[in-house]
């Protein structure tokens, strides 16, 4: 299904808790814009229209989470040798580069998303399997090393 995500419990909680400290922000946002509105003309205020931006802003990342977690499948992480939405996977590269990477719809440092050429490639497979990565720059083979 089109806009379907798949998140694990763990994923689905980090978003929601981000979710809630952004919503909670939305009244300092708006009284920063209050703020700046008693500086005087608009048309010249930089105060104000960095606070418009940074409630544009805010509300763009809200809208994007709410738009995740509504349409998130919510399923089991990944505890078998197999990698899965969850997985951590060490994998070394043709180079001979060691990297290691969680599967995770979330993002941040150290993760790759499901939907990635380096998640997709390794979604199913096993510790050992040499997988093919189909990348925007060309393709380029990794051996998983590990899966937790």
């Amino acid at each position: 299904m089109v806009g379907e995500e798949r998140l694990t419990e763990k994923q689905r909680d980090a978003l929601q808790v981000e979710l809630e400290e952004l919503e909670g922000r939305r009244p300092e946002v708006v009284a920063a814009i209050k703020k700046a509105r008693e500086f005087g003309d608009l048309s010249e205020n930089f105060e104000y229209h960095a606070a418009k931006n940074e409630q544009g802003l805010l509300e763009a990342r809200i809208r994007t989470l709410k738009h995740r977690l509504d349409n998130a499948t919510i399923v089991e992480e990944a505890t078998g040798e197999e990698v899965g939405i969850g997985s951590v996977v060490e994998i070394l590269d043709e180079s001979g580069e060691s990297m290691t990477v969680e599967v995770s719809a979330v993002g941040g440092g150290g993760t790759v998303s499901p939907t990635s050429p380096l998640g997709a490639a390794l979604l199913g497979r096993k510790a050992g399997d040499t997988v093919e990565v189909q990348a925007p720059r060309g393709s380029w083979r990794a051996k998983i090393r590990a899966v937790r």
